[in-house]
This record gives structure tokens, sequence and C-alpha cells, in this order.
């Protein structure tokens, strides 16, 4: 895993922030995933903030839209906001810069 990486996760009603500090490689993917997981049951939407970031690895990238499907079952809508929002976001998902 990189040196450092974070995930600040706050929720405010039916909504879920997560904002994603530092390098994004694959076991910082699986944080993500895990955190969405544990987190979203009751959520309309997902916000994922990624102004934070600094290096995107492609193995995080692979690993992130590996496992995101499996969390879109529900039917949450997913937000990425930021800088680096295209470079994560998987195709088809809203995403704000």
């Amino acid at each position: 895993m990189s040196d450092f990486f974070r995930v600040l996760v706050h929720r405010n009603s039916d909504t879920l922030h997560l904002r994603l500090e530092g390098d994004f490689d694959d076991e910082a993917a699986r944080q993500v995933v895990l955190l969405i997981g544990a987190n979203v049951n009751g959520a309309g939407r997902v916000f994922i903030h990624t102004n934070g970031l600094g290096r995107i690895f492609p193995v995080g990238q692979e690993v992130f839209h590996k496992n995101l499907p499996a969390l879109q079952r529900d039917r949450v809508n997913y937000i990425f906001t930021g800088e680096k929002a295209r470079q994560i976001a998987p195709k088809g998902v809203r995403v704000l810069i």
C-alpha cells in the first residue's frame, strides 16, 4: 500500500461522503470499496471526492472498477467530484468537476 492514503467518511441524512486523500493504489481501492460497503446502507447518494488524491495507479483503478459494481446493485447514485474524478470513476457514473 502507498505510504499515505486515508478516507474521511461523513454521513448526513441519506448522503454518504468519502473524501480520498493520498495515492490510489490497489490497497487504497480495496479500502474504499470496504468503506462504501460498510456505510452505504440507507444512503441514496454516495459522493466520492477526489481533490485530495495524489498519484493514481492503474492497478488501483482496475481493482476499484472490478469491485464497485457489487455495491451498485442497490439504488444508490454514485457521484464522483474533483480533479481526479474522471480517472477513477467507472463508465456510466456521474462525474462533477
